[in-house]
């Protein structure tokens, strides 16, 4: 028995190669969405967990650090082991993680006079960042030395800076730094190297 179409007449062997033609680009269009979305997020969670293990961004909350860095300012930093005078590094502190200047390290002695000066080891430290010295909230005794496997650190606006001088924070264990600050990225027209 043959089949009548009413009203219509059967597909054309073009029409039905432009119907597979269209099908085949559905597939290949579906394939290649979801390789690109797979690959996107295969390429963020890389990225997050370089940025987290690796290269922690961190933005700047307070005035402890300034003129060096400010309130807001989006630094970027980089796990190592390796600190040195100078450093500015970023570490854990009451589930905070706070900023400052690393000023001396394992077994170095600090002092601080009246005046604001710092000297490590009997030594004048030359500090060309900050703006003004002072002796700040300090309620360790002076001279100090440094313990082992620890840094003291200072913040660069000295006089609201709450950092080893003050026994509630104290010196910095390994353990606790996040990293070395290394590059500040925001604000833009502040862009630049922080070594």
């Amino acid at each position: 028995m043959r089949t009548q179409f009413k009203g219509t007449a059967p597909p054309t062997s073009e029409q039905l190669r432009a119907e597979l033609q269209r099908e085949r680009h559905k597939r290949t269009y579906s394939a290649t969405l979801r390789s690109t979305i797979f690959s996107l997020v295969t390429v963020a969670a890389v990225a997050v967990l370089v940025a987290t293990l690796f290269l922690p961004v961190l933005q700047i909350y307070g005035n402890s650090m300034t003129p060096t860095l400010h309130d807001g300012d989006i630094v970027v930093s980089v796990k190592t082991g390796n600190l040195e005078h100078g450093d500015i590094i970023a570490f854990y502190y009451n589930n905070k993680i706070l900023v400052k200047r690393v000023i001396a390290g394992p077994g170095q002695w600090v002092d601080i006079d009246e005046e604001g000066n710092v000297y490590v080891d009997g030594q004048p430290l030359k500090e060309p960042y900050l703006e003004d010295k002072a002796l700040g909230s300090c309620n360790i005794e002076l001279p100090y030395q440094v313990p082992d496997g620890r840094w003291f650190v200072m913040g660069d606006h000295r006089s609201v800076s709450v950092d080893s001088r003050d026994r509630s924070v104290g010196c910095v264990s390994e353990e606790q730094v996040v990293g070395r600050l290394t590059f500040r990225l925001w604000p833009l027209k502040r862009i630049a190297s922080l070594e």
